[in-house]
């Protein structure tokens, strides 16, 4: 069953289209998403032979274009070497480059499109859960810098987002476990739904989808360029942040979000936002789905200087999202240093 979900922007609108088997469908994919002419079809080393190979057979203009697979990819340098790609395949300012990958691919391939020529073209097609739920949707693309993730970047909104749920079926099960962290994150910030655990099964992937995908929605409708409320969406993201930064992107970015969303919920708890039932709550469905609940053994002093370069600071000052209760975030300033570290040895 096909579900559409309109996103309207400053600029206008973009559709998100949430369909089992719409990768195969060659004649929707050029006639709907306007994929007839030129088109660079970015995807990584893995996912290449998988489903970049046959997508760009599909399409009337397409070149294939890789990168390497990893977080530690996500760098300017990839960036240029896609630029050159784009020009070997001719793609001139009305042409249309697809990102068809994870997070790392969506971020990458978008911030070239965002930058090319002066933009062109994106069209999202996310393969894991993960991209599915957060990183596709929203208009943010970037790449990390030595000193910190995601510190070069832009806002390049989709001309239009392609799920295909059907790609979870085949999705390893790490995968699986990284995409339900941002799952986890939307549960916490406006849909309690999505913490029903009994729901985190991939014979339910199409709603946990949507419901996710509607979350962040809401949220950067209200706030496209995050002046304000889209901040919640960086719930635990100042931990994973760190996390991924000290152990140079060993720990994958969901298992870091995990970790980063109980560090919240103590924060909260510690600073008496809330009372201590809720981070108990986050614990117990991190463990049934599976992500970290502990830090093995990482410095709380390194991960807190990590922070420090996190782009969500302010002035040099603390910044972090909180939670009075589910469905109840916060931004908070200034908070101190002796309860962010007791949090941090807490979980070490």
């Amino acid at each position: 069953m096909a579900e559409s979900i309109t996103v309207n922007t400053p600029d206008g609108c973009y559709s998100i289209v949430i369909e089992p088997g719409l990768l195969q469908r060659a004649d929707r994919l050029v006639s709907e998403f306007a994929l007839d002419k030129q088109v660079a079809v970015v995807t990584n080393t893995t996912l290449a032979p998988l489903y970049g190979e046959k997508l760009t057979a599909m399409l009337p203009q397409a070149a294939l274009v890789t990168m390497p697979d990893g977080e530690q990819f996500k760098t300017l340098a990839t960036v240029a070497t896609v630029y050159g790609d784009l020009v070997r395949a001719r793609l001139d300012r009305g042409s249309t480059v697809i990102a068809l990958g994870g997070g790392v691919v969506g971020d990458t391939a978008g911030f070239a499109a965002a930058t090319y020529m002066r933009g062109v073209r994106l069209v999202q097609i996310p393969t894991s859960l993960l991209a599915m739920v957060d990183s596709s949707v929203g208009g943010k693309v970037g790449v990390d810098l030595p000193d910190g993730k995601n510190l070069v970047g832009a806002f390049k909104q989709p001309d239009a987002v392609i799920i295909d749920p059907e790609i979870l079926e085949t999705l390893p099960q790490p995968e699986w476990r990284n995409g339900m962290a941002e799952v986890i994150k939307h549960g916490l910030l406006a849909d309690p739904v999505l913490l029903d655990t009994s729901l985190h099964n991939r014979e339910r992937a199409a709603e946990l989808v949507r419901r996710a995908v509607q979350v962040k929605v809401d949220v950067v409708q209200q706030d496209p360029y995050e002046k304000g409320i889209r901040a919640h969406l960086n719930l635990g993201h100042t931990f994973a942040h760190a996390i991924e930064q000290v152990t140079q992107y060993r720990w994958p970015h969901g298992e870091a979000v995990g970790v980063g969303l109980l560090a919240a919920a103590q924060l909260s708890s510690v600073l008496s936002m809330c009372d201590s039932g809720l981070p108990e709550m986050v614990e117990d469905i991190l463990a049934t789905t599976g992500l970290p609940r502990r830090l093995n053994g990482l410095d709380a002093d390194a991960i807190y200087a990590a922070m420090a370069t996190d782009k969500k600071w302010q002035n040099g000052r603390s910044r972090f999202v909180l939670l009075r209760g589910i469905a109840q975030p916060e931004i908070v300033e200034d908070v101190p240093k002796a309860a962010v570290i007791d949090v941090l040895r807490r979980l070490k």
